[in-house]
């Protein structure tokens, strides 16, 4: 899997260059025929803290859209939904993460994967390079609110 280094501060991370990214720090990588599998980026996961559970709201074969709601992810700092980052069919969950749920967390790019569907990524998703420049963007949005927190 070719990478692109990504370092902001203190926080550094490998994107891959296949995959596609969504605004929302979701990730998808191409299967083959029109099938994608998808997971949260480092980022992601470094906000919500340690991994420590998930569930999902449709079983497999359901038709899904972009922004749909489809499941859930907690951790440690927070709990968020899981939004659909496609449109097509639900595939189906990761088993993995019922073993071992710190996979979203240790491997998100690999064995973290959250769910795979039949059909295509938002058109909202982008490639590495532009994902690189909003996580920019992001960072240093943080980073002057800490400042402006700190010097209050």
């Amino acid at each position: 899997m070719t990478t692109l280094h990504y370092k902001r501060a203190t926080f550094a991370t490998q994107l891959p260059v296949d995959f596609l990214y969504a605004p929302s720090h979701a990730w998808a990588g191409p299967l083959g025929e029109n099938r994608w599998r998808v997971g949260l980026t480092k980022f992601a996961t470094r906000m919500l803290g340690e991994m420590v559970d998930h569930g999902f709201e449709v079983e497999p074969g359901t038709l899904v859209a972009p922004g749909q709601i489809i499941g859930w992810v907690e951790g440690f700092k927070a709990i968020s939904d899981l939004f659909c980052i496609g449109t097509g069919e639900f595939i189906g969950r990761n088993p993995a993460l019922s073993e071992n749920i710190k996979l979203i967390s240790k491997e998100p790019y690999t064995g973290g994967w959250l769910y795979e569907i039949r059909g295509q990524p938002d058109d909202k998703c982008v490639p590495v390079q532009v994902y690189r420049d909003l996580l920019d963007k992001t960072i240093d949005r943080i980073l002057a609110q800490q400042k402006a927190a700190e010097s209050k």
